[in-house]
């Protein structure tokens, strides 16, 4: 049986696999990899976010987006993965992707039970805000986001002022949510000199 497990769980079982090095993650991911800097700093030497945010502040909001994450478990379960791999897709936070981009072999070896599940437990609904702890990150951070993403340019901004000096922004270009697979190699422009200049 998988493990199911919330963030703070899931960053502790991710730290003990990986170990120690600069972590990289997209959007769910970069919210693990804020929960693996704050439970377990020993394991991390740096952080990069790609089209990340620090939770959701109200506790209304918050509550919306949790049922309808439920609500997004619930069709899942019934109607199956390639169903929700269409609507999830056509999103215009994916407008972006193109067919290569969206990875959808990949995605569809996703369980319908394991994507209900990550809605469920890790969902951006039942996470925690995350804003008021974030200065506690000593390590160099790199906030990325496509500069044609709003929503997340702004998340970006605000968690570059929260993390403090040792984060810096950077947009990627022509480029929307999933601004790596968009424009990759523009991305691992960014990336590399980033890495070079901290030496990680």
């Amino acid at each position: 049986a998988a493990v199911q497990a919330d963030l703070w769980q899931g960053a502790e079982l991710l730290a003990d696999a990986a170990g120690r090095g600069c972590w990289v993650g997209y959007s769910m991911g970069g919210r693990y990899c804020l929960h693996v800097a704050l439970a377990r700093p020993d394991v991390v030497t740096g952080l990069v976010l790609v089209g990340a945010t620090g939770g959701i502040d109200d506790p209304a909001e918050r509550a919306a987006r949790r049922a309808a994450d439920e609500a997004l478990a619930a069709s899942i379960e019934t109607d199956g993965v390639d169903a929700f791999l269409e609507r999830w897709l056509a999103q215009p936070l994916f407008a972006g992707l193109d067919e290569a981009g969206a990875g959808i072999e990949a995605r569809r070896e996703n369980t319908a039970a394991g994507l209900a599940g990550s809605l469920r437990l890790v969902g951006t609904g039942t996470q925690e805000p995350l804003w008021d702890r974030l200065g506690a990150i000593d390590v160099p951070v790199l906030v990325v986001a496509g500069a044609d993403d709003a929503k997340f340019t702004t998340a970006g901004k605000r968690l570059v002022a929260c993390i403090g000096p040792v984060a810096e922004l950077a947009l990627v270009p022509g480029a929307g949510h999933t601004a790596h697979l968009e424009r990759p190699d523009a991305f691992l422009h960014i990336l590399r000199r980033w890495l070079a200049r901290h030496g990680l």
